[in-house]
């Protein structure tokens, strides 16, 4: 189908048209209040950029919110239209992260062969996630851990994600009959902690704690049923 710009049997918009005469009655309004938005949405954005760095140079602990507001233009008292404290500016860094990672945790339970293969992968794309993630920031292997342990509406989002997968795998035979939500606190905190002390070496390996983190929960598995661990062809 042809789109066209104007009706040939119609008059061309002109700033002599009656409709054209006036602006639209409230049009002012919307304009103010877009801006309005943009600079809330700007301001938001330059306090997490502000202390992600904040707290990857300082430590979470060892960071203020006038060591983050500090590092924006904005005034003091600005912060606290956006934020409470530091550990909301905290959960809202690990809820966007968690927001960015959960397309990539579902893509591995897509494309997994098998319990072994789902966890080698969920373990490795986290891994790899949050080593790209701090290489973006100055000395990020100090920032602490949260992706996991905030409980935000996207980290609970992968949790529930991580317990359908294992779910599944055990209602298919392929994982031993066991308490699935053991198991699914056991691969968020073995990720959590590996994956605290991989961003605090220099370098960062990802390939070791990979292999570590995979080995160490495969192992629990193997020792509930040993040959009931799995692959799928």
């Amino acid at each position: 189908m042809e789109l066209k710009l104007t009706d040939p049997e119609s008059p061309v918009m002109t700033g002599d048209h009656p409709d054209m005469a006036e602006p639209c009655p409230g049009s002012k309004d919307v304009v103010k209040t877009g801006k309005r938005a943009d600079t809330k949405r700007a301001n938001r954005d330059a306090i997490l950029r502000a202390a992600r760095r904040v707290f990857a140079e300082m430590g979470y602990e060892g960071a203020s919110v006038r060591d983050i507001i500090r590092r924006t233009e904005l005034a003091s008292g600005t912060f606290y239209n956006y934020f409470k404290s530091k550990e909301e500016v905290s959960d809202a860094i690990a809820d966007d992260a968690a927001h960015r990672f959960r397309p990539i945790l579902e893509k591995v339970r897509a494309e997994a062969r098998g319990i072994e293969d789902y966890i080698d992968r969920a373990f490795r794309a986290y891994f790899t996630f949050i080593a790209a993630d701090f290489a973006q920031e100055a000395g990020g292997a100090r920032n602490r851990n949260r992706y996991l342990s905030a409980a935000t509406p996207e980290t609970m989002a992968i949790h529930a994600e991580i317990r359908a997968a294992l779910t599944t795998a055990i209602e298919r035979g392929r994982a031993p009959r066991i308490d699935v939500e053991f198991l699914a606190g056991a691969c968020i905190g073995i990720g959590k902690e590996v994956g605290e002390i991989m961003l605090a070496r220099d370098p960062v390996d990802v390939e070791a704690a990979n292999s570590f983190a995979r080995e160490l929960l495969l192992g629990v598995l193997r020792n509930h049923a040993p040959n009931s661990v799995k692959s799928e062809d």
